[in-house]
């Protein structure tokens, strides 16, 4: 005494792969596409500066400020003590003719607020020219 559980017409159905679903989802994605493409690339034409990788010298009449990984200010190798001795510091070189171009040397392990505290102090001090130095890669 055996049971029949399934017929033979269940097995056909079931193995059978119905692509339909797979072909509707594939247009809907195609379609998608099409419609969102031209949105992304069209934008107002502007030209973009060209990058350039110049090897920049420092000048004698440069001033270096350097900010360690503890958040110590140094005016080429002397140390300052807060931010109101790096502002009378600065205006100095703020009255020169023409202006000297200050750089600021951020060690890495060091702190924003220490770097944004001698970026707020040469500006105060009105220096115009301010450049960053980093390692090359």
């Amino acid at each position: 005494m055996a049971m029949n559980v399934g017929s033979d017409a269940d097995d056909e159905i079931i193995s059978a792969i119905n692509t339909t679903p797979l072909v509707d989802v594939m247009l809907v994605l195609l379609i998608i596409f099409l419609i969102t493409i031209p949105v992304v690339t069209t934008s107002v034409k502007v030209d973009l500066p060209k990058e350039k990788n110049l090897i920049r010298e420092t000048k004698p009449e440069n001033v270096i400020i350097s900010v360690n990984a503890a958040g110590n200010i140094y005016l080429y190798d002397t140390p300052i003590k807060n931010s109101a001795d790096l502002i009378n510091r600065m205006k100095t070189f703020a009255v020169k003719d023409p202006q000297p171009e200050v750089q600021i040397r951020g060690d890495a392990r060091s702190d924003f607020e220490s770097v944004g505290r001698v970026m707020y102090a040469v500006q105060r001090a009105g220096i115009v020219k301010v450049g960053f130095i980093t390692e090359p890669n």
